[in-house]
């Protein structure tokens, strides 16, 4: 028994401290891989207001807001967003409820849902994604607002 207190009293395990990088200081955002211009609205975080001058949107909790001079927004599954929003570009794997401009591509993902007043340049739709409310492309021919028929959307593809 004395041999065994004589070993670990001996034993000293060597504890490596840490130490600090040099360079700059290191950001939230840069350490998980997003830029220092996105708002992530977390999981269970509530969220309300107006929204301005974001490289891109991340929602995983409730946001109801106006979205604003933001190039992306993503609705993560089980995210929810309800409001206006003018993006370049939108990704939609949980619900978006409201007044929605996509500049560029919209995409609605296979367990996504956009209703409202859709107005987006591209347009993909997973298997299993829905969209309802009033829908048109923003190169519309028709203009106005209103839906273009079949023939009027070929006549347009033809020119």
């Amino acid at each position: 028994m004395s041999d065994r207190n004589s070993i670990t009293a001996a034993f000293r395990p060597e504890i490596h401290r840490r130490r600090d990088l040099p360079g700059p200081p290191v950001s939230g955002a840069q350490r998980y891989g997003t830029d220092a211009k996105t708002l992530i609205v977390g999981r269970e975080i509530d969220l309300s207001g107006e929204i301005a001058a974001c490289d891109k949107l991340v929602v995983e909790g409730q946001v109801e807001a106006a979205l604003s001079d933001c190039r992306q927004i993503e609705i993560a599954a089980g995210g929810y967003f309800k409001g206006t929003a003018v993006v370049d570009d939108a990704r939609i794997n949980g619900i978006f409820e409201g007044t929605l401009t996509v500049r560029n591509t919209l995409v609605i993902q296979s367990s996504g849902a956009v209703a409202g007043d859709i107005r987006y340049g591209e347009l993909e739709i997973e298997r299993g994604g829905r969209i309802a409310g009033s829908i048109h492309s923003l190169d519309d021919p028709v203009g106005g607002g209103e839906a273009a028929t079949v023939e009027e959307l070929g006549a347009a593809q033809r020119e």
